[in-house]
């Protein structure tokens, strides 16, 4: 159709719509629909981001409208970073602070890199929880969630649940986005879930409810990210947003199943969660007990099925546009080597930041320990991580070995690693350029 023609059609659907009265112009925009959210279970094949889409939730939301600007997987990605970091913190990471080992092998500095670790406002320190039973950790997220509700400082928090059954018993793999309103609802999202969670499926109920003026949202890398590219749609008076480190989640809460069952080799029904921990090992929370495999006696063939294609696609392992960030990387592992006893940490990324862990303190359920500091240089045992990792041997056509390790030899390497291997903040610089490297070639 020419110009002339496309003319023509627009005056002509002008005059028609100039005719109608208001009732029939209401009428037509009753059965014309706005914008329609995809349908959960058409993931991923439905969704624009594809195999690469981390299920964030956006895109089962009318914001869907949003996506192209908002998803980390589409366009520019996480290359968006680096503006929105000076939008959200009123500034940029340092990027000549980048911590590498000398030409004459000494060791880096044994404190965080803002090069590496993302805008901090002050150093990044050792935390603990406190009173929060069953949580993974200590709980630190749900503190200073349940600090800020309880005081009044938000009106509802964004969380992951343990989805119920029928029964009303809790799932440790199922996760379940919810808008909390009330300290059992907070209560609820204790506990790491491991495979992909819509933490923004609930941006309609917000967005309708008037009676949420401050939020708290807690998530991982890419579902913040999503959450600042909208978050002004929500017309809040004051939003926080509470995140944590985040690698290497499962593609649905079964594949997280099966890695226990076929990798670790326990009972995954009476797994409460588990974790790459800093002594090479997965840790296992058992109903009654504590299981612990090295990372070198797992089958090679596990990781592909384990590890979502969305989680090999990201570089924003910090979580880069959080106002607190809670990790353990970087944190001293405790002599008992049980999650319930070990310190995380903590950072916080602008004034925002401050108050929520300042709401924590002040509640009496956050307590703040030392500067997080480190040791050991992280280069060599990158780089021989990368080389060895199956998913890169799977990229190269290598042969991927179905076997790991004897569980003694397998013992000894774990114990080799932990004594001669990077410690603290030398051991998160190590697991932040592992992935980096390995997600490049992916």
């Amino acid at each position: 159709m020419g110009v002339s023609g496309l003319n023509l059609f627009g005056a002509l659907a002008g005059v028609l719509l100039f005719s109608w009265n208001t009732s029939e112009a209401l009428a037509f925009s009753a059965v014309v629909p706005g914008p329609i959210p995809i349908d959960g279970s058409s993931w991923p094949d439905r969704f624009p981001a594809k195999s690469h889409c981390s299920k964030c939730g956006l895109c089962e939301t009318t914001f869907v409208t949003q996506v192209n600007d908002a998803c980390a997987f589409l366009g520019d990605g996480m290359a968006r970073i680096d503006s929105m970091e000076g939008r959200v913190h009123g500034r940029g990471r340092a990027l000549d602070d980048m911590a590498w080992t000398d030409a004459s092998g000494t060791a880096p500095v044994p404190t965080a890199d803002e090069a590496r670790f993302g805008v901090l406002a002050q150093p990044m320190v050792l935390a603990r929880g406190v009173g929060i039973q069953g949580a993974q950790w200590t709980g630190c997220v749900t503190s200073i969630a349940l600090s800020m509700l309880e005081s009044g400082m938000v009106d509802a928090v964004v969380c992951i649940a343990s989805k119920e059954n029928k029964d009303g018993f809790s799932s440790w793999s199922e996760p379940e986005p919810i808008l909390a309103r009330t300290t059992e609802e907070v209560l609820r999202g204790r506990g790491v879930k491991p495979a992909l969670a819509p933490s923004l499926k609930v941006l309609d109920k917000i967005r309708d409810d008037k009676s949420i003026r401050n939020l708290l949202f807690c998530g991982v890398g890419c579902a913040v990210q999503a959450f600042r590219a909208v978050q002004d749609s929500l017309d809040l008076e004051n939003v926080y947003v509470l995140g944590t480190n985040c690698v290497d989640n499962s593609p649905t809460p079964q594949a997280a199943r099966d890695f226990l069952t076929k990798g670790v080799q326990v009972d995954e029904t009476k797994a409460r969660g588990y974790e790459f921990m800093q002594d090479f090992k997965v840790h296992v929370k058992m109903e009654d007990d504590y299981v612990k495999k090295p990372y070198f006696c797992l089958p090679g063939n596990v990781a592909d099925a384990a590890i979502a294609d969305s989680c090999l696609a990201c570089f924003d392992y910090t979580n880069s546009l959080a106002d607190v960030v809670i990790g353990y990387m970087g944190a001293p592992l405790d002599s008992s080597g049980k999650m319930d006893d070990t310190f995380q940490t903590l950072s916080v990324r602008n004034s925002r930041g401050r108050k929520m862990v300042e709401a924590g303190m002040d509640a009496g359920r956050l307590r703040i320990g030392e500067e997080a500091t480190g040791s050991g240089s992280h280069e060599k045992i990158s780089t021989a991580t990368v080389a060895s990792d199956s998913i890169v041997q799977a990229m190269l056509g290598g042969e991927i070995k179905e076997k790991g390790m004897p569980r003694f030899l397998g013992e000894v390497m774990a114990v080799v690693m932990r004594n001669v291997g990077p410690k603290g903040i030398g051991f998160a610089r190590y697991s932040i350029d592992y992935h980096i490297l390995r997600n490049y070639l992916h």
